[in-house]
């Protein structure tokens, strides 16, 4: 950070001896990644398999202290994730049927303000596409909610008139009245 408390850093950092690792190894490193998220074996088990599963490739292993800090930044990564999953998901759970659609303009509404945050920060003009993406990727999930949610409505309307010409062929059939048929359609919303 500089002296006006701004993290001037740009760009990834360091890579660990983990993503230096060659193609070849991204097999064993999801597996180790799986291992991590499981929790159901110690991280030096895991440590031991995921070198033998190098070694076995003909790939040199990773030390123990390469393996840990890599193994606290997916924890960290893996916890800001569940964090995030169980807000979205409380959030879709209180909003009803269309949360999904109201959580998707939130999201993209954060994600603007966020952009116009760092705007009046100053930012780089590298920084500055990622936020142009970023919203515009925010915009386009707004518009694909909207859209995916028109096309359900206008399904369940076509499913519904159709349910309602079977209502009525069968009231017919029965000698209900027209009133009856047309109180019948107007219920279920298909005037």
């Amino acid at each position: 950070m500089s002296s006006d408390g701004v993290d001037r850093r740009e760009g990834r950092g360091r890579l660990s001896s983990i993503d230096m690792l060659p193609d070849d190894a991204e097999q064993d490193i999801r597996w180790a990644l799986e291992q991590l998220r499981e929790r159901t074996m110690p991280q030096i088990a895991i440590l031991d398999e995921f070198n033998a599963r190098l070694a076995d490739r003909g790939i040199g292993g990773v030390s123990k202290s390469a393996f840990n800090r890599w193994s606290l930044r997916k924890a960290f990564q893996f916890r800001r994730l569940d964090e995030v999953r169980k807000i979205t998901s409380d959030m879709i759970d209180k909003l009803g049927s269309d949360g999904s659609d109201q959580v998707t303009v939130a999201i993209a509404e954060m994600i603007k303000v966020s952009a116009y945050e760092l705007l009046e920060d100053g930012v780089s003009s590298k920084g500055l596409a990622e936020i142009g993406r970023a919203v515009k990727l925010a915009v386009d999930a707004q518009r694909g909610s909207i859209e995916h949610r028109e096309k359900l409505e206008a399904r369940d309307r076509a499913k519904m008139a159709e349910a309602a010409k079977e209502v009525e062929a069968v009231g017919r059939k029965a000698g209900v009245s027209e009133e009856t048929l047309a109180e019948i359609n107007r219920r279920l919303g298909v005037v």
